[in-house]
């Protein structure tokens, strides 16, 4: 049985990851009691004694975390922003080719952030198959419930005298420096940064990112590009679905689940493409998880909410 650590489970994010794993018969999870949450030696020992310590912290709690753990066995999976590009630490996305046999076998994985999960599921294997050169230049409109922002946003959007700005959706990183570019060009392979446009609305959780492109972005098809998603994307936590609601997309669709679906809708000459996803599930804490089943070897969706027919892919391969 394996023992499990959440630091930071009173957040969104941890939350839900306990949710997910409280009833789990092969896992053990350890708790410190209310008094001894932020005392740095009760934390120190009862990381240190777990198998797996996930890390819902603010990216600079979650660096000086990881210094406080010595044990060489200990997995650390971390939610926040703080190691995503770091080359000590695998990047826990699994679909990515090769990442499964990467993540099983590493003690440091940094949890994707839920913006770049849908941007680089779109984007990266278009880069790899040669249907979008890394000099490209893109731009990518995220759509995020206001779960995303934690529990302060959470409280602003459900106070009864909320500001009435609250009832549209609202866009920021307006300066082009979201935390989440530099993941999606690394990981991705890009050479430039995107034009990323993230926008909170007035619904819980659910996420839809877009990329849009012209025939010019591209070496090849809107039917090129299918392929090669049907191809990478036919089984597993990630899938190639053509889904709409009547001709509209709804960004709250797959909220409440732990999978994505991806598209592609246009034509040769303007092509938009799509991932819809929980950013509490595929986009944050389904993704932990995940992580976590890789690395003890069970099938990677044991504990998520996925969908009637899911399909187990082999990652490895």
């Amino acid at each position: 049985m394996a023992k499990v650590f959440i630091d930071g489970s009173y957040g969104t994010t941890g939350l839900r990851i306990r949710n997910r794993i409280c009833d789990r018969k092969d896992i053990e999870l350890l708790t410190l009691p209310e008094d001894l949450r932020k005392d740095k030696n009760a934390r120190k020992e009862i990381l240190n004694s777990a198998d797996i310590a996930f890390l819902c912290l603010p990216d600079d709690v979650a660096r000086e975390t990881v210094k406080l753990v010595e044990n060489p066995d200990t997995v650390i999976i971390d939610a926040s922003t703080a190691h995503r590009t770091n080359d000590d630490w695998v990047y826990g996305l699994p679909e990515l080719d090769g990442q499964s046999f990467l993540i099983q076998n590493s003690k440091r994985i940094a949890n994707p952030g839920c913006h770049a999960s849908g941007f680089i599921a779109l984007v990266a294997p278009l880069v790899q198959d040669g249907l979008i050169h890394p000099d490209a230049l893109l731009s990518c409109f995220s759509l995020t419930g206001y779960s995303g922002g934690g529990n302060g946003m959470i409280a602003q959007y459900e106070t009864s005298d909320r500001d009435r700005t609250l009832s549209a959706p609202r866009m920021y990183g307006l300066s082009q420096n979201h935390k989440h570019i530099p993941e999606m060009m690394k990981v991705c392979g890009l050479n430039y940064a995107p034009i990323f446009c993230p926008v909170v609305a007035d619904f819980y959780s659910g996420m839809q990112v877009t990329v849009c492109l012209t025939r010019h972005d591209v070496s090849g098809t809107i039917d090129d590009i299918r392929a090669a998603y049907k191809e990478k994307y036919h089984c597993g936590l990630i899938r190639y679905l053509e889904d709409d609601e009547d001709g509209f997309l709804s960004a709250i669709k797959y909220d409440g689940r732990d999978d994505m679906m991806i598209a592609a809708y246009g034509n040769d000459d303007r092509m938009t493409l799509v991932a819809r996803f929980d950013n509490l599930g595929k986009g944050a804490s389904g993704a932990a998880i995940q992580n976590m089943n890789i690395v003890l070897g069970v099938d990677e969706a044991t504990g998520l909410v996925v969908p009637d027919g899911y399909m187990a892919c082999n990652l490895n391969l």
